[in-house]
């Protein structure tokens, strides 16, 4: 256990160390000027910028806009990500229980799969025109292919004598798939969540961005046309920041979820 501890400990010194080392690298390049401010603004300038957008600068002196556009971009992104992992679980459970079924319908997944969610967008603004709904919808889509995937994958690794045990015992499709099905197909199921959220994450900038709509990938969009460098990186670290927040308290639910597989 002391053990395991110690990995753990050397594994986030090692990624602090890193991080601070790139965060180090950057403040040589911009200050240097290796590169021009204007594409590279120092990490100073973008904590500034960062602290003004989210309105705690010192005097609460800032515009707050980023606040604004990144409780938006939250918002979308968990609409879809919740979304997503609703149908892909009930579709991959409906999909993953029958041999048949999956027979049928695996080429067909396979063939849809690959389309990258953002090449819809014209196709979606064709058909729900120029709102948010819009963008919800691209994300829900994109961000419940992994979802159905892995709820597919996990049905059909189901032990087979769990199968036997359920037409023993009489039990109905909706009580196997409950009561075997679900449990064991699970980290399957959240391993896909975890991957789907980071696609819901980048589908709704990308949305946010060819649409017009209120956000963090707009934000960017305008700053970068207007060529405000630290305003630009300010929104590139709250997307991180989004990212590895959103993806700690997942693998934080996952641990707990599946603390039962643990010896």
């Amino acid at each position: 256990m002391n053990n395991r501890n110690d990995r753990l400990g050397l594994g986030w010194l090692g990624s602090v160390g890193v991080l601070l080392a790139l965060v180090a690298l950057w403040w040589v390049a911009s200050n240097a000027g290796w590169v021009s401010r204007v594409f590279l603004p120092t990490p100073q300038a973008t904590f500034a910028s960062l602290l003004e957008g989210l309105n705690l600068s010192s005097g609460n002196s800032g515009n707050g806009e980023l606040l604004a556009f990144t409780q938006a971009t939250v918002g979308r992104m968990v609409e879809g990500w919740l979304l997503a992992s609703l149908f892909g679980v009930l579709l991959g459970a409906a999909i993953g229980v029958s041999p048949a079924v999956r027979a049928w319908v695996q080429p067909t997944l396979e063939f849809i799969r690959p389309l990258p969610a953002s090449a819809l967008l014209p196709l979606a603004i064709s058909i729900f025109g120029l709102n948010p709904g819009m963008v919800l919808f691209v994300v829900a889509f994109g961000a419940m292919w992994p979802v159905l995937l892995a709820t597919v994958h996990g049905f059909a690794a189901v032990e087979p004598r769990l199968s036997e045990v359920a037409r023993c015992l009489q039990m109905s499709r909706t009580a196997y798939i409950w009561k075997m099905g679900l449990p064991n197909a699970m980290p399957d199921i959240l391993a896909g969540m975890r991957l789907a959220l980071t696609i819901a994450l980048i589908v709704a900038v990308v949305g946010e961005m060819i649409a017009s709509q209120s956000g963090l990938g707009q934000a960017i969009l305008l700053a970068a046309r207007a060529f405000r460098a630290s305003d630009l990186f300010a929104g590139i670290v709250l997307l991180g920041l989004i990212g590895f927040v959103s993806n700690a308290l997942l693998a934080l639910a996952e641990k707990r979820l599946l603390r039962w597989q643990q010896p």
